[in-house]
């Protein structure tokens, strides 16, 4: 019973190298056009986003009812002008679009206080919310789209050897060329140690 619970555990266990790939940029990274085409549209989203929050930090603020907030969305509103612009200039913007989603996790956090107590604007933060889950949403499945993009081959591996064929000349030039050679002795072995009809020869 401890068994199959401790691999249960193990199975729901995030894997490190998954984490790892989706915080690190690879160039190698080939994703399909769809998702390249939504990461850079993402990219332009976040750009949009961060400079109508930092312009309009305070308005948004008091339409979710916490005026207290507008400091904070300003600095969101920097954060997503970094994200969008690192997205739009990295060859591979996997690390990019990850730090969206660990961004959409800060944004929800920090409008879910705006349920609590008597704010009168909870309509308008249930609409940010649903907003925020369907950008959260799209966020996500461009980043795992990223991380299931294939690899493209090596450099070695994509060279063309087709044409090489191992002979300096063409294989009928080639034919016979060897019928006259003799091995050196030291590559036949010791005297002591030839078979005995080499010897004797």
């Amino acid at each position: 019973m401890s068994e199959a619970m401790s691999r249960r555990d193990r199975s729901r266990a995030p894997d490190p190298s998954a984490l790892r790939s989706s915080l690190t940029s690879d160039p190698r990274r080939r994703p399909d056009p769809a998702t390249r085409g939504l990461a850079h549209g993402l990219g332009w989203f976040s750009i949009g986003l961060g400079v109508t929050e930092i312009a309009y930090g305070g308005a948004i603020a008091r339409w979710l009812g916490m005026p207290r907030t507008t400091p904070v969305i300003r600095a969101y509103g920097v954060r997503e002008i970094l994200q969008g612009v690192g997205i739009l200039g990295a060859r591979d913007p996997t690390p990019w679009i990850s730090a969206r989603v660990a961004g959409d996790a800060l944004d929800i956090a920090t409008v879910l206080p705006g349920l609590e107590g008597h704010n009168p604007r909870k309509d308008n933060v249930l609409i940010a919310l649903v907003a925020l889950a369907g950008v959260t949403a799209l966020d996500v499945i461009c980043a795992q789209n990223l991380l299931g993009a294939p690899l493209s081959p090596s450099q070695k591996v994509r060279r063309d050897y087709r044409r090489r064929s191992g002979f300096r000349q063409r294989a009928e030039a080639m034919r016979g060329a060897a019928r006259d050679f003799r091995p050196p002795s030291d590559v036949i072995g010791p005297e002591a140690m030839r078979p005995w009809t080499l010897a004797n020869a």
